[in-house]
């Protein structure tokens, strides 16, 4: 599986402090066997976001993964960006990594974490906190390849 990981962080574009979510992310997939494609660092502009996702797509990724701007901060437009060129959205990863989050902090109430089909990319959107995005990305990861393969044509055994 090809994946793509974008980090969406004013701060961390500009250079004022690391971005530590798209390394534990990718180190994540990697432990799950995924091939990490391509890496990314946007602020949180809704047509940077978006332009990332079709670029990633055009590199072939067929998942991707971005951390971060899933808040409820002003600046946090990665759900309504992804929102705007998805042909669907998936309900049931953003209300598994809710319910289970739930379990670890009650602030996981505030996150507004999804996941969205774009083209025939699956776009799983994940909190800003390295912590945070492993372990709901964890939550969902035996749902991704059969959505991959529903996705992508391949045909299933059954």
């Amino acid at each position: 599986m090809n994946v793509g990981i974008i980090t969406i962080s004013d701060r961390a574009s500009r250079g004022l402090y690391d971005d530590l979510g798209g390394p534990a992310l990718k180190k994540a997939a990697e432990d799950y066997g995924w091939k990490v494609q391509v890496e990314l660092l946007v602020p949180d502009e809704k047509k940077v976001i978006q332009r990332g996702i079709r670029e990633q797509i055009n590199h072939g990724c067929q998942l991707i993964l971005t951390t971060g701007g899933t808040g409820v901060a002003l600046r946090d437009v990665t759900p309504e960006a992804v929102r705007e060129i998805a042909i669907r959205e998936l309900p049931g990863f953003g209300e598994i990594m809710r319910m289970e989050s739930m379990k670890i902090t009650k602030n996981a109430i505030l996150s507004r974490g999804l996941a969205v089909v774009v083209d025939r990319t699956l776009v799983v959107c994940l909190p800003g906190k390295p912590s945070g995005a492993v372990e709901c990305l964890a939550f969902v990861k035996e749902a991704i390849p059969h959505c991959i393969e529903v996705l992508q044509e391949v045909p299933t055994s059954c």
